[in-house]
């Protein structure tokens, strides 16, 4: 929804305006009105445009790095750049065979996809990028309990990424070895394929509704050694490439010791629920920009993120940018929201 201020400001403000971000994008550096004029073609003198400037200055859209008359935007001004003026570009036919090659193999795992899909994009965007999945979406491949000793059952969930998790559950010897058996075998086509989720959701609807003895011990024993495993939200997998492409931006680099904080916190994992939840609620690409931005308070910084769905059109993780404010947003976004999308198509 564009704000009252973009349909206060005249066309031939507008114009100015988008003109004086579109060549600090390309540049990086400030415009003034001699600029201006060259590059929109307008039949007005410098004096208008200097006044038109300043009062986009005055609106706290654009301000003056130097002493001189030329001008960059704020943060303020990208924002509503992004929000009302930038026309996105198209995805040439090598970008998308590049990106579309991430679905080529069958053979490759979820986690090989998801970093792959992370070093593809920061190639074809030349910053960092990055892949974000919740651990807990994985699609269980085998379900299992076995007794450790007289009083305690383990189960064994085997995912089909080839991880295992395990569980000790007190029985105090209550299931005989032939009864975990069957609910080994029961359970496991039953929940195959599915996540710990969806798991918990047929557990909810059908095996409290107990009928058989069978059902009964199921209901039991999936409680304490599923159910009660809590989704590793906090611990998601993470993948990242493309850092050091940061360094290149001269904004960037001055501040090389917040670089590093941010790169500490995401190698850590500790910000990325938020990445997540708001990936959860985008209808799309988000873009976010400078010291707005929830992940990181760096000003010279932006990301532009889109959630990925699986086949059931389920939010199951998020793909993005890490770059300077001055991204080329226009090539970017685009880039994401197709990869977002091929992506969707090779996870479960």
């Amino acid at each position: 929804m564009k704000s009252n201020l973009y349909l206060e400001l005249t066309d031939r403000t507008k114009q100015i305006f988008k003109t004086v971000v579109e060549s600090y994008l390309e540049t990086g550096s400030p415009s003034g009105s001699e600029t201006v004029l060259k590059k929109t073609g307008l039949d007005i003198s410098s004096a208008s445009v200097r006044n038109i400037l300043s009062n986009l200055q005055k609106e706290g859209l654009l301000f003056s790095p130097h002493t001189s008359a030329g001008r960059v935007p704020t943060e303020k001004g990208m924002r509503f750049f992004v929000d009302g003026l930038l026309e996105f570009g198209r995805i040439s036919k090598s970008e998308k065979e590049n990106i579309e090659q991430l679905s080529s193999s069958k053979s490759k795992s979820y986690q090989e996809v998801l970093d792959e899909a992370s070093r593809a994009i920061s190639g074809l965007s030349n910053y960092a990028g990055i892949v974000i999945a919740p651990k807990y979406q994985k699609n269980l491949k085998h379900l299992e309990f076995i007794r450790l000793n007289q009083t305690q059952v383990m189960s064994i969930l085997a995912y089909e990424n080839g991880e295992i998790e395990n569980r000790i559950i007190e029985d105090r010897g209550r299931f005989t070895n032939s009864q975990l058996l069957q609910t080994s075998n029961y359970l496991s086509d039953k929940f195959k394929n599915k996540n710990i989720n969806e798991i918990k959701k047929i557990i909810e609807d059908e095996i409290t509704n107990t009928r058989s003895s069978l059902e009964q011990i199921s209901r039991k024993l999936v409680e304490k050694g599923i159910v009660e495993i809590e989704p590793k939200i906090n611990n998601p997998y993470i993948f990242l490439h493309g850092q050091s492409k940061l360094l290149k931006d001269e904004i960037i680099s001055k501040d090389l010791d917040e670089i590093r904080q941010l790169f500490d916190e995401i190698e850590n994992k500790t910000t990325f629920i938020d990445i997540l939840e708001n990936a959860g609620k985008a209808k799309g690409v988000q873009i976010f920009i400078g010291s707005k931005n929830f992940l990181f308070k760096h000003s010279g910084l932006s990301m532009v993120m889109a959630p990925y769905k699986n086949r059931e059109q389920k939010i199951v993780g998020a793909i993005g940018v890490v770059g300077p404010t001055r991204l080329n947003y226009s090539k970017i976004v685009p880039l994401v929201d197709y990869t977002s999308k091929v992506i969707g198509k090779v996870v479960k």
